[in-house]
């Protein structure tokens, strides 16, 4: 990790993000890309006074990265919507990862267009984090959520490229279904044979966990497989909970045709619902090949 851009807009939540970068870049040595997006969609001259202003305050908080955390840092006010001008902004500056604060809930607009880093994510070919917590220290625990699909592996390679995965303690959790524990096909098995099915299924759900660690050359600390009682995400955040994670890894679909605009709904309740840092990983990242729009 060499170079990681911070998008902010000056808030409490976005200066969670920065003091998370900063943490990030003074333990592997990398600079910091600070960045604030003005919305052009306005008269000239206020786009132009808030470009000024958001210039000297970008400023200062390079000077304090630079004179007190000793970390090297640019600034860059850009123009646009902001989830897009990110995505663009990540990609000019050829940020290894993007950091951003956990967004604000407003559930009627984040149900009819996504939240920015959501949208943000879903134009990026760059992995981000969500800083949900305060940071008090570098990651301790980092749990990586698998569902044994090329975007989980493409994940947990990218955790590691990043160094996230490093003199760190990781956790690996595969939430399995039984879908014979429908009403329909319950009501035909007695309590034994439903136990033994979900027996069966968690022993083959291991067996698959092993490979895909194999795989992707990963040997976790700890590795999980669980049972999904209610949903996948609130399995992942319970078990995250539980082992007082800092940070969970989650992998989403690549940027072709109607998909680059949605997470799916496993990234998404994640995202919105973590204590936890996320790491959300592209299917497809900075090093893959171009997809066609």
């Amino acid at each position: 990790m060499k170079r990681i851009l911070v998008a902010t807009d000056f808030s409490t939540r976005s200066d969670r993000a920065l003091r998370r970068a900063t943490l990030l870049a003074r333990q592997v040595s990398a600079e910091i890309v600070l960045v604030h997006v003005v919305d052009d969609d306005q008269p000239p001259r206020l786009v132009k006074a808030e470009e000024r202003a958001a210039g000297e305050l970008l400023n200062d908080l390079a000077a304090t990265l630079r004179e007190v955390d000793r970390v090297h840092c640019e600034t860059r006010v850009v123009l646009g919507e902001p989830f897009q001008a990110i995505a663009e902004a990540a990609e000019r500056a050829d940020a290894d990862v993007v950091v951003m604060g956990p967004h604000r809930r407003q559930a009627l607009r984040d149900v009819f267009i996504g939240t920015t880093i959501e949208r943000t994510i879903g134009r990026s070919r760059r992995p981000v984090i969500m800083a949900n917590a305060v940071p008090a220290g570098t990651y301790i625990r980092v749990l990586v959520a698998t569902d044994f699909s090329d975007r989980s592996a493409i994940a947990a390679k990218e955790a590691r490229k990043l160094g996230l995965l490093d003199h760190i303690e990781v956790l690996v959790l595969h939430a399995f279904d039984a879908p014979a524990r429908s009403m329909t096909t319950h009501s035909l098995m007695t309590m034994d044979q439903l136990k033994d099915y979900i027996a069966d299924e968690e022993e083959r759900a291991a067996g698959e966990l092993s490979k895909f660690l194999q795989e992707v050359d990963l040997w976790p600390n700890q590795r999980f497989v669980q049972l999904i009682e209610l949903s996948a995400p609130e399995t992942i955040r319970d078990c995250a909970h539980k082992h007082k994670v800092d940070l969970v890894v989650i992998g989403t679909h690549g940027r072709t045709g109607p998909a680059k605009f949605f997470l799916g709904s496993v990234a998404e309740e994640v995202l919105r619902n973590s204590e936890a840092d996320v790491l959300v990983v592209p299917g497809v990242t900075s090093s893959s090949p171009e997809q066609p729009q």
